[in-house]
C-alpha cells in the first residue's frame, strides 16, 4: 500500500492537475494498489461504489463497465491500461482519455488525466485525475481521442504518410492532423478546410493520364459508398511534381462516432518503391507464364511431332517385318529388309533414349561419373562410329587438333561421347551429300590449377537456320520448321540435351548459324588433367631430327610443327607439295637434309601421293615418309606402298600418335608393333548362365551367343540362378547374364546371394548386369551390389562381344 506521507510528497511534486479534478488517485501500477486523495461528497455516488479494492485497472473496469457510455467503454479501456500509460509517458508528462457517461436520462462529459510522478519517464507510479466538463469542451475533447485513434489507424499502418486529415463525410469539413511543407500539399490539402476543395486542388499535381479517375473517385458521394461496407479503401494514382513523377496512395479509413455520425481520416504517402516491385513481380509473373505457355505449346508441339517420329520407324519395322516373312526363299531381299529393320529400330532407340535423358534432366537427375580417358581414344572412336554415315552421304569429314598436348584428362566419357554424337550427329543430318564437316579440338588458356580448357568446335555446310530459331535451338522440344517440312526426323531434344550435359560439366555452347550456309557449334569444358600427365615430353632419340610437315591447312601445319619441337625435333612446314619438293633440294644443297616427311593424303593441287613419288625421286628409299589422312590406312595402303610411303597416321592427330608413329619408321625401338596387331582375340567357348526372365529375349541372347561359340544354360529368375550356380561345381559356369527385374528375386538381391556364397570360387564368378535399368544410377547400383559389368538393352552385339572379351 501506499504510504500517506509518501503519497503527500510526491503528489506536491508531481501533480499537474489543476483544483478542476474533484477525483484524484495516486496509483502504483505495478502493485495495482491505488489510494484516493481527493473526492467530493457529490462525487463518490459515481465513483466510490465501483472504484474500490486493491487493483487499480480491475477496480476502473468495474467502473467502465457499470457507468461510461457504451460507445466509449472501449476507448477508455485501452487508453488507461498499463502498456499504454507507459507508452504515452515516456515522451510526455500526462496522458488523458475523454469519454461520456449516461446518467438521469442525458449525456454527462468527463475527462481521465494521468500524470506521472517526477521526471524521469517512469510510468509504473502515477496521478490519475476525473473531472467533469461542459459540453462544448466535451465535444472537443471527444474529437481529439476521434482525431488521435484515427491517427493511431494510419501510423500503425505505416510511418510514411506526410499528410493526415479528419473529416466530416456529410459536409465535407475537415481537419488537418499532420502535413509536410512539400510543395503540393501546402499549395493544395493544406489550404482548404473543405475536402472537395482540397482534393480538387490536388488535381494540379495528378498526372494526364489518371486525373479523370482522380476527379470521379475523390467525390464525396463516391467516398460514402465506398466507406459503407467496409473500413478503408485506397485510391492510386501518379503524380508529377516538378518533372518528378511518383506513384501516390491516398488511403480513406472511417472512424465510428455514434453521436456525430462516422468520420473519415485521408492520409497520403508515396508508394513509388512499392509499386515498382510490384510491376517487377508482375513481369516476373508475366514472363514466367509467357515461357510457360510457349513450353505448353512446344511440348503440345514435340507430342505430335513424336507422334508421327514414333509411328515412321515403327511402320518401317511392321513392315519390313511382313516382307521378309513373305520372301523368306530370297536371301537378298530379307538381308535388305533385315537391314532396315536394324536401321528403324536403331532410330527408335534414339528417340527413346532423347525422351528418358531430357526427363532426368528436367528433374534434376543427371549425374556424372568422372574416370580417366584418353582424348585420343575418344575421338578416333567417334570417327569410326560416324564414317559410315559420312561415307553413305558423301560429305567431306575431317577432325583436327590444334595445341592439345595433354591428352589423359578425368571426364564421364559416355556423356562427353553424347555431346559429341549428338553435334556431329546434327551435323551429318542437315548437311547435303557433297557437304563438308570438320571437328577441331583445341587446349586452350585461361583454365584453373586443377581443370584446363578444351574447345571443340564442330562445323558444317549444312542448311543452316534462321537467327530466330538459334535463339531457341537449346530449348526443349523445339525443332525448326524446314526440318519437319523436309522430312528430317528428331525429337528437338539433342541440343537441349547437349547444352545441358555442357553444363553439368561446368562448361558452355554457343551456335553460330546462317540459313544455307552451315552452322558451327562451340564447345567449352574444363576438363581435369591425369595426375601422371606429363608437359616435358622430350625424347632423346628424336633430339634434332629434322622433318618436313607438308598440309594446305595452316592450322594442321602449325599444330603438327608445334608437336614435333615439344619432342625435340627440328620442324618445318609448306602448305603445297611444290614447295615441299623445293624445300628439300634446298635441303640436300644445305646438306641438312630432311630425316622424316609427314605428308597431308589429299591437297588440291599434288596429292600426298604425288609428293611421295616425287620426293622419293630426289630423297631416296632411306627417309621415311608418314601420311597422315583421315581415312582407314587399308582403304589406301596398296597405293600409299607403291608411292613409296612407309606408315600413316590417322587424323584427329595427337602427339602420344605421332611419337608411336616415328619410333617405328626411325627404327628407335625395334620389335615395336603396330597397335593394329595387338588386338585380344578371346576364345569365344564355354559354358554361360542367362538369368532372363522374358522368353523371346532368352531365345534372343541364346541364339547370339551359341553362333559364338558359347554353351548356354538358363534360368528366369534369380532365385532359380542362385540355385543352379550353388549346386555347380566351380567352373562350370564362366560368367553369368543377369537380368535386373525378375519375379521371385531380381538381379540385385541375386548378386548379393551369390557373393556370400561359402564357396569362394563360386561366389567370385564374373556377374554382367543385362538389362534395361540404363541409367547412371543403375549401372553404379549393379556395380555396388558386386556385378563386374554393366550392358544396357536393347543389346549391341559388338558391345556385349567386347564386353565378354575383357571380361574372360
Amino acid at each position: 500500500m501506499i504510504e500517506s506521507n509518501e503519497h503527500n510528497i510526491h503528489l506536491e511534486i508531481a501533480m499537474g492537475l489543476s483544483q478542476d479534478y474533484v477525483i484524484v488517485y495516486l496509483v502504483d501500477y505495478n502493485s495495482g494498489s491505488f489510494v484516493n486523495f481527493r473526492m467530493s461528497d457529490e462525487r463518490k455516488a459515481i465513483f466510490a461504489e465501483y472504484l474500490r479494492g486493491d487493483d487499480f485497472e480491475k477496480a476502473l473496469r468495474a467502473y467502465v463497465d457499470a457507468v461510461v457510455y457504451e460507445p466509449d467503454k472501449e476507448t477508455v479501456l485501452r487508453m488507461t491500461n498499463y502498456s499504454c500509460v507507459r507508452q504515452k509517458l515516456q515522451t510526455k508528462p500526462f496522458h488523458s482519455a475523454n469519454y461520456r457517461i449516461y446518467r438521469e436520462g442525458k449525456l454527462q462529459y468527463f475527462q481521465i488525466r494521468i500524470a506521472r510522478i517526477g521526471e524521469s519517464g517512469d510510468a509504473d507510479r502515477v496521478v490519475v485525475g476525473f473531472r467533469r466538463v461542459d459540453e462544448d469542451t466535451g465535444n472537443d475533447l471527444i474529437k481529439k481521442n476521434e482525431i488521435e485513434e484515427a491517427y493511431e489507424i494510419i501510423s500503425g499502418l505505416s510511418s510514411d504518410y506526410n499528410f493526415i486529415s479528419l473529416f466530416n463525410p456529410n459536409d465535407g469539413k475537415m481537419s488537418i492532423y499532420k502535413a509536410d511543407s512539400s510543395m503540393e500539399i501546402k499549395n493544395t490539402l493544406a489550404r482548404h478546410e473543405y475536402y472537395q476543395d482540397a482534393v480538387d486542388a490536388y488535381t494540379e499535381y495528378v498526372s494526364e493520364e489518371d486525373k479523370k479517375r482522380w476527379r470521379e473517385t475523390t467525390l464525396l458521394e463516391n467516398i460514402r459508398a465506398e466507406l459503407a461496407d467496409k473500413q478503408c479503401y485506397d485510391i492510386n494514382i501518379r503524380n508529377n511534381v516538378k518533372g518528378e513523377k511518383n506513384y501516390i496512395q491516398f488511403r480513406f479509413a472511417k472512424v465510428k462516432d455514434e453521436q456525430y455520425g462516422s468520420r473519415v481520416v485521408i492520409a497520403k504517402r508515396i508508394i513509388t518503391d512499392i509499386v515498382e516491385n510490384e510491376m517487377k513481380q508482375q513481369r516476373i509473373l508475366e514472363d514466367a507464364l509467357a515461357r510457360a505457355e510457349h513450353a505448353s505449346k512446344a511440348k503440345s508441339t514435340f507430342l505430335s511431332n513424336m507422334s508421327h517420329d514414333i509411328r515412321t520407324p515403327m511402320n518401317a519395322i511392321i513392315g519390313f517385318t511382313s516382307l521378309a516373312s513373305s520372301h523368306l526363299d530370297n536371301k537378298e531381299r530379307v538381308r535388305d529388309y533385315l537391314a532396315k529393320i536394324m536401321s528403324s529400330s536403331n532410330h527408335l532407340l534414339s528417340l527413346i533414349n532423347d525422351v528418358l535423358d531430357m526427363s532426368r534432366i528436367e528433374s534434376g537427375k543427371l549425374h556424372l561419373n568422372e574416370t580417366q580417358c584418353n582424348l585420343s581414344e575418344v575421338m578416333h572412336e567417334l570417327k569410326n562410329i560416324l564414317q559410315v554415315d559420312v561415307r553413305e552421304k558423301k560429305i567431306d569429314f575431317f577432325i583436327d587438333t590444334v595445341g592439345v598436348y595433354d591428352e589423359n584428362i578425368f571426364c564421364d566419357r559416355l556423356r562427353l561421347n553424347q555431346i559429341l554424337l549428338n553435334l556431329v550427329g546434327n551435323s551429318i543430318k542437315f548437311t547435303k551429300p557433297g557437304g563438308k564437316i570438320s571437328i577441331r579440338i583445341l587446349e586452350k588458356e585461361g583454365g584453373t590449377k586443377e581443370r584446363t580448357l578444351y574447345e571443340i568446335r564442330v562445323k558444317d555446310t549444312g542448311i543452316g537456320m534462321s537467327e530466330e530459331f538459334a535463339k531457341r535451338i537449346f530449348e526443349p522440344f523445339e525443332r525448326e520448321k524446314n526440318t519437319t517440312v523436309s522430312g528430317i526426323q528428331g525429337t528437338g531434344l539433342g541440343m537441349p540435351i547437349t547444352k545441358n550435359i555442357v553444363e553439368a560439366m561446368g562448361g558452355t555452347i554457343e551456335v553460330y548459324s546462317k540459313q544455307n550456309k552451315g552452322s558451327e557449334f562451340i564447345v567449352t569444358i574444363p576438363f581435369k588433367l591425369s595426375e601422371n600427365t606429363n608437359r616435358d615430353i622430350l625424347i632423346e632419340e628424336l633430339k634434332g631430327i629434322h622433318a618436313l610437315v607438308v598440309d594446305d591447312d595452316f592450322n594442321t601445319c602449325d599444330s603438327v610443327t608445334q608437336m614435333l619441337m615439344e619432342i625435340g625435333m627440328r620442324a618445318e612446314w609448306t602448305l603445297n607439295g611444290k614447295e615441299a619438293l623445293l624445300r628439300t633440294q634446298q635441303a640436300i644443297r644445305r646438306h641438312d637434309e630432311y630425316k622424316v616427311y609427314i605428308i597431308d593424303w589429299l591437297m588440291p593441287d599434288m596429292s600426298g601421293v604425288e609428293v611421295a613419288k616425287k620426293l622419293r625421286s630426289e630423297i631416296g628409299d632411306s627417309v621415311p615418309i608418314i601420311v597422315l589422312t583421315a581415312y582407314d590406312w587399308a582403304d589406301i595402303e596398296d597405293e600409299a606402298r607403291e608411292a613409296g610411303i612407309n606408315a600413316f597416321c590417322s587424323k584427329p592427330l595427337f602427339i602420344s600418335e605421332i611419337v608411336r608413329c616415328l619410333i617405328q619408321v626411325l627404327d628407335l625401338k625395334k620389335g615395336e608393333k603396330d597397335i593394329s596387331d595387338q588386338e585380344d582375340n578371346v576364345q569365344m567357348k564355354g559354358r554361360l548362365l542367362l538369368v532372363e526372365d522374358n522368353e523371346l529375349n532368352r531365345e534372343i541372347a541364346t541364339e547370339i551367343l551359341s553362333e559364338a561359340g558359347f554353351q548356354i544354360e538358363e534360368a528366369d529368375n534369380g532365385k532359380k540362378a542362385v540355385e543352379m550356380l550353388a549346386a555347380s561345381e566351380p567352373g562350370y559356369y564362366r560368367l553369368i547374364l543377369m537380368d535386373i527385374q525378375m519375379p521371385v528375386m531380381d538381379g540385385y538381391e541375386a548378386t548379393k546371394a551369390i557373393r556370400k556364397l561359402s564357396d569362394k570360387a563360386l561366389s567370385e564368378i564374373p556377374i554382367v548386369a543385362m538389362t534395361a535399368n540404363a541409367f547412371e544410377e543403375d549401372r553404379k547400383k549393379a556395380f555396388e551390389c558386386g556385378m563386374n559389368s554393366h550392358i544396357a538393352k536393347p543389346v549391341d552385339v559388338e558391345v556385349l562381344f567386347e564386353t565378354l572379351k575383357m571380361i574372360l
